[in-house]
């Protein structure tokens, strides 16, 4: 497989906005995360994708984590919803969610979800059933690993997934669909899981791969102060933004992954490695986008 892969090594840039656009050209994006004591996740997610350009975000979470969430996205939009006896989204949210859904360009997956077998059912119920593409990050791969034959779950023809694991999500996605490969041999386990699912996969560490199975992405920005909790579910609110102005699913992840390193190099530059926080992510890609759009457009 790895032979056979096209290397890609430019990311594509946004268009330039029209002086008379409105939020509603830049896409809705739907954050389906959160529980009790991991609001912040969910948070995290919904402000990236504001700072990624997306036009309206809504965070749904389950009910008792709303107020944390809705005082940490005041420029996005909430969404209360069943909760179990653990303070994560009961497998009654199932209705609802679908219905977002419908109302949204885009859903980002996973974020500070938790772990539980009605979550299980609830992510197969959203791949089987949400007609809009999706990036699944951090529970919502764990969950996703436990539901059998998932990709056989997606209607022919159905918008894509991208699948962002770490190299232990990863691990538990390979295990799951029996490939037979180890995870530490990168290339080809993105590789082989994006052939089997047919989706895209974002393979996270240092030097962060973006595979749909055809062609492969290596990103080349980004340092060790990155590697500290809600840096994923930064990423993860950026590509859905991406995707949700109308970049395709591999470019969207492209781009994403550079922006997102290219964030924390500038505010390693200034903050040093050691004290990065996702956070500081979200203060730095306004300096990311600018920058690539600089330098795309030269």
């Amino acid at each position: 497989m790895k032979g056979r892969l096209r290397q890609v090594k430019r990311t594509p840039a946004l268009p330039s906005r029209r002086p008379d656009a409105h939020k509603g050209d830049f896409g809705r994006v739907l954050v389906v995360g959160g529980s009790v004591g991991m609001a912040g996740a969910a948070s995290l997610a919904a402000n990236a994708a504001l700072r990624g350009g997306a036009g309206l975000v809504r965070v749904a979470c389950p009910a008792p984590v709303l107020p944390t969430v809705a005082a940490l996205c005041p420029c996005a939009t909430t969404m209360s919803l069943p909760a179990d006896a653990a303070g994560r989204f009961s497998q009654r949210a199932v209705k609802d969610l679908l219905a977002a859904a419908d109302e949204h360009d885009v859903l980002a997956i996973g974020p500070g979800m938790g772990q539980s077998a009605g979550l299980v059912r609830l992510v197969g119920e959203l791949i089987s059933q949400a007609s809009k593409p999706a990036v699944i990050d951090a529970d919502g791969l764990n969950n996703l690993a436990r539901v059998t034959g998932w990709p056989r779950r997606r209607a022919p023809g159905a918008p894509a997934l991208l699948l962002t694991p770490h190299p232990g999500e990863m691990k538990r996605l390979l295990a799951a669909a029996q490939l037979g490969v180890e995870a530490g041999d990168r290339v080809a386990a993105a590789s082989r899981l994006a052939a089997w699912c047919g989706q895209v996969v974002v393979l996270k560490g240092a030097g962060t791969l973006v595979c749909d199975g055809r062609r492969l992405y290596t990103n080349r920005t980004g340092n060790p102060g990155m590697a500290t909790g809600g840096s994923g579910d930064v990423l993860t609110g950026l590509i859905a933004a991406l995707l949700a102005q109308g970049l395709a699913p591999f470019e969207a992840a492209a781009l994403g992954v550079h922006l997102h390193g290219l964030a924390g190099d500038l505010a390693a530059a200034e903050l040093g490695q050691v004290s990065l926080t996702a956070a500081d992510l979200l203060d730095y890609l306004p300096a990311a986008f600018h920058k690539h759009h600089t330098r795309s457009r030269s």
